[in-house]
């Protein structure tokens, strides 16, 4: 049976600022419990240690891995815990010195020597962390975890890394490639996410493929609402001015509403102006990576430090293209989106400790690219060919966060990705496919390709470009 994953694996609701340093990490936390439970040991455990490895370990407190590490110890679920609690929940940690094991059982826990920063790298990937627990029986519980991307979490059991994470299932039409998915748009009449549809349906009922569709856009609209109106600097220390608010300010004026559809709804009366188009797309994208950087809740798109490409070229299809769309839109936009980044995840990587940025926002960029052209009638050539000219032109992108944080330059550049997207679009839409030069697998096997040759330093280590050619104290 081939991989194959939903669009609800590459779309994920969860915390800020990074998918595969903050989500995967808590995930692997809650795992580590599941794993103690299931052996009836969790009762037993008398203390804790965590072991960071490779990027998580380098740029571990930039991306807040050692707090999520601890909430999801905690118990907490990144989905759905109140934001405004994480605080008092890692201040109660550090003032006892205890953590709550699941919410179960409470072990001394001394956040500053039992979460261990190891720069050396573990061989199978280069994010990587170990949960060591000490049973009252003098034996010892070891756990090793692979944050991949996009918050995709494995075992070292895996036959291969590249191909990251296999979710078993019985989809109907079975996609590893760009062809593969293409061929089946021919030979069923379908459109792409028509046989996504297809694909959901053999895992849930419609009524829930629906709700939670809607439940991820809803979010990525309260993201990007939050975003637009909040001010004040970044935590980090990078004292990064948050630029969404002005910026909106500046674009909407004065405007009566009172929550993110009534929002939505007054940008859409906005009469909008051709340069204003840019600076509405770079302002939600703006929006919703700095909420990221402020450990707000976000969706993984596929990743958190490409989170505002997808949402913003969504909201430029909602409010500069088509005031009419509605729901239905919006479901066919994220089922093309959530299905590109599958096959980019298949045949290349999502993470950008293993391919560098054009991992993260490359690959967001061709997702929305794709469920743009779709949704403004596109043929399924077009909107696999509009996924290509946007990777085309991430190619060889690298990750330097400086600081190790989710700010410079990741914030700005989900605004670079959102307008490529829409310029690939736009492009793919005034092609005739039969004219396309490089087919998307291809431009994703050089993805890949580009990845393995990337030096190492490129990859979220913050040991080289602007994370070295900028300090904190230049900042």
């Amino acid at each position: 049976m081939e991989e194959c994953i939903s669009v609800f694996d590459m779309l994920k609701i969860g915390v800020g600022p990074s998918s595969s340093h903050t989500l995967g990490p808590w995930r692997a936390a809650e795992r580590f419990l599941t794993e103690m439970r299931s052996n009836n040991s969790l009762q037993n455990v008398i203390r804790i240690k965590v072991d960071l490895y490779g990027s998580l370990s380098l740029t571990g407190k930039g991306h807040a891995t050692d707090l999520a590490v601890m909430l999801g110890l905690s118990g907490q679920d990144p989905e759905y815990i109140p934001i405004q609690d994480i605080a008092g929940i890692i201040k109660n940690i550090e003032e006892t010195n205890e953590i709550a094991l699941g919410n179960e059982v409470n072990v001394p826990f001394y956040f500053i020597q039992d979460i261990v920063f190891n720069k050396n790298f573990l061989p199978f990937h280069a994010n990587a962390l170990t949960f060591t627990a000490f049973l009252n029986d003098s034996s010892e519980y070891i756990s090793t975890f692979y944050s991949i991307g996009g918050g995709f979490v494995v075992k070292e059991e895996r036959n291969t890394a590249k191909k990251k994470l296999a979710i078993k299932c019985a989809f109907p039409f079975q996609i590893q490639n760009a062809e593969e998915l293409l061929n089946y748009t021919i030979s069923e009449k379908k459109s792409i996410s028509e046989i996504v549809y297809e694909n959901e349906k053999s895992m849930r009922t419609e009524v829930e493929i629906d709700h939670q569709l809607m439940r991820i856009w809803h979010t990525m609209l309260e993201c990007m609402y939050i975003g637009c109106h909040s001010e004040g600097i970044l935590p980090g220390g990078l004292n990064v001015r948050r630029r969404a608010f002005d910026m909106h300010q500046g674009l909407i004026g004065l405007a009566n509403y009172s929550n993110p559809q009534q929002w939505l709804e007054e940008i859409r009366k906005t009469e909008v102006k051709f340069r204003q188009i840019l600076k509405w797309v770079s302002c939600f994208a703006l929006a919703v990576n700095e909420v990221n950087a402020a450990l707000g809740r976000v969706v993984t798109a596929p990743t958190n430090g490409s989170a505002g490409v997808i949402p913003a070229v969504l909201m430029y299809y909602l409010v500069i293209e088509n005031h009419e769309a509605d729901e239905k839109h919006i479901k066919q936009f994220l089922m093309v989106a959530g299905e590109i980044g599958s096959i980019f995840k298949k045949g290349s990587t999502i993470s950008a400790a293993m391919g560098g940025c054009q991992a993260e926002i490359g690959v967001s960029s061709a997702m929305a690219a794709a469920a743009l052209t779709e949704v403004m009638g596109g043929t399924p050539e077009q909107v696999l060919m509009a996924a290509e000219i946007a990777m085309e032109h991430h190619l060889g992108l690298t990750c330097d966060p400086i600081g190790g944080l989710v700010q410079i330059p990741c914030i700005e550049r989900n605004t670079m990705g959102a307008i490529k997207a829409i310029n690939a679009a736009e492009l793919a839409m005034e092609t005739d496919a039969k004219n396309a030069k490089v087919p998307l697998d291809k431009v994703i096997d050089t993805m890949w390709q580009t990845a393995k040759d990337m030096n190492s330093k490129y990859k979220e280590t913050s040991e080289g470009g602007l994370a070295i050619a900028v300090n904190m104290a230049d900042c």
